[in-house]
């Protein structure tokens, strides 16, 4: 989403009841988000704690000088001829930018880190290149100056289009390449001409995951399935920088490639890999909400079939699949049915430091989800103090920083409190311990 750009108005909230499963004491009712925020957050974050909730750790430059010497180090190996050397320093440069916003320190440095990202991906294998594209969200995000922005599109969106179609590329290195070209282009894309044929090429891609001839489910491997539902998440981002009303157009017109048929969706839906039909899922209730944005009967017709299809999913009790997946898969599909029925989006509501972030249409959900993907555990570091991501989840101004230093006085005072408690009980304990009295 490029820095200037406006989000499209959101569907009606509804606040989402919480029933417990048939076959299992958790909240099988929860959004998949609210799973989403849990489980899912970027490989290279190495740290314990809680994204949805808690306090917001570090926050701009506070604390980052001890990395700064390590993170130097690290720009600079990228470059080195050993290739274990540099996926070390990618997966220094990924932490470090995970968890500390520093637009500044990276200004004088973006030039090096790209060129040492290109070559990666130009020249490297397997983990190299998968660790090169995880950088370049991180790096995007962090830039504030279009012109860099635009400098960063162009140099790096060839390699990412190349690796990403490149057959003999490693399954996760095209498949962090598709994540990396949707933030990419997100961030610094805002000309239909080439988003347009961006999405035609990742639908190019999840193309894997259709059906068959015969209508049975495709023979995609795992590997393949998560190169298909990263293709299909990155394409569903950029899906929500579309006008309402020229979506409407791309479904309704024949031959465009950018925008599958229903029938190709709602096929995806039976792939035997999880990740893919919840993203499709996703997929197909951000294409209605747009749509009805535009038409209030868009694509009505074809409504029934879609939720048969939706329903089984929601109701899914089939013992083969794994018991936590058949409660996600649930989750997710009930939120579908509930909008494609009642067209009522689920509301989630994310608690960090003293701020409230409230995802309240599929497509901020999406967005949301993207970025939470690529930043992980620091996710809650940049709702707090980085100006995109809070623009892009309509946050508002930052916290002024005495607020937040008072916060981080509060604490450090109960940890101070609650260490003089463990030590005073020790010493009380031992005053009355019997033993220690008829010693004496």
């Amino acid at each position: 989403m490029p820095r200037n750009r406006k989000k499209h108005s959101g569907a009606d909230t509804w606040q989402q009841n919480n029933d417990l499963s048939d076959d299992d004491t958790s909240n099988d009712n929860a959004s998949t988000y609210s799973y989403q925020s849990e489980t899912q957050f970027g490989e290279g974050g190495q740290h314990n704690g809680s994204m949805d909730s808690g306090e917001s750790g570090e926050s701009g430059s506070t604390g980052f000088e001890k990395y700064e010497e390590k993170l130097l180090q690290a720009i600079e190996n990228a470059s080195d001829k050993a290739q274990q050397t540099r996926i070390n320093a990618f997966q220094t440069i990924n932490e470090v930018l995970v968890h500390h916003y520093i637009p500044e320190f990276l200004d004088d440095r973006k030039v090096t880190l790209m060129d040492a990202v290109e070559k990666s991906l130009r020249r490297g294998k397997g983990a190299e290149q998968s660790w090169a594209a995880r950088i370049i969200p991180l790096l995007v995000i962090q830039l504030e100056a279009p012109e860099d922005i635009t400098e960063m599109v162009t140099a790096l969106k060839p390699v990412l289009l190349t690796t990403a179609l490149d057959g003999a590329a490693a399954y996760d290195a095209r498949a962090k390449c598709c994540a990396a070209l949707g933030l990419l282009c997100f961030v610094g894309v805002d000309d239909l001409g080439e988003i347009l044929p961006l999405m035609k090429v990742l639908q190019g891609i999840f193309a894997g995951s259709y059906l068959k001839g015969d209508n049975s489910p495709s023979g995609a491997n795992a590997e393949a399935g998560a190169l298909h539902s990263a293709a299909l998440g990155a394409w569903s981002l950029l899906l929500t920088l579309l006008p309402p009303s020229d979506l409407v157009e791309l479904v309704v017109g024949t031959g465009t490639g950018v925008v599958p048929s229903l029938r190709h969706l709602v096929g995806m839906l039976q792939s035997p890999h999880l990740d893919v039909r919840m993203v499709a899922g996703e997929a197909l209730a951000l294409m209605f909400e747009l749509g009805r944005q535009h038409d209030d009967e868009f694509l009505e017709d074809e409504l029934p079939e879609l939720i048969e299809a939706v329903q089984k999913l929601a109701t899914d009790a089939h013992k083969y699949r794994a018991k936590r997946d058949r409660k996600v898969q649930r989750a997710t599909f009930r939120d579908v049915l509930h909008y494609l029925e009642e067209d009522i989006s689920p509301e989630i509501c994310i608690k960090f430091g003293r701020e409230l972030l409230v995802l309240n249409t599929w497509a901020i959900h999406h967005q949301y989800t993207c970025l939470r993907n690529a930043l992980g555990f620091g996710m809650n570091v940049h709702l707090s103090e980085n100006m995109f991501v809070r623009e892009v989840l309509q946050l508002g101004p930052k916290v002024d920083e005495p607020e937040r230093h008072r916060k981080t006085v509060k604490a450090e005072q109960r940890f101070i409190n609650a260490a003089a408690f463990k030590a005073r009980t020790i010493s009380r304990g031992k005053n009355r311990d019997k033993r220690s009295f008829a010693l004496n």
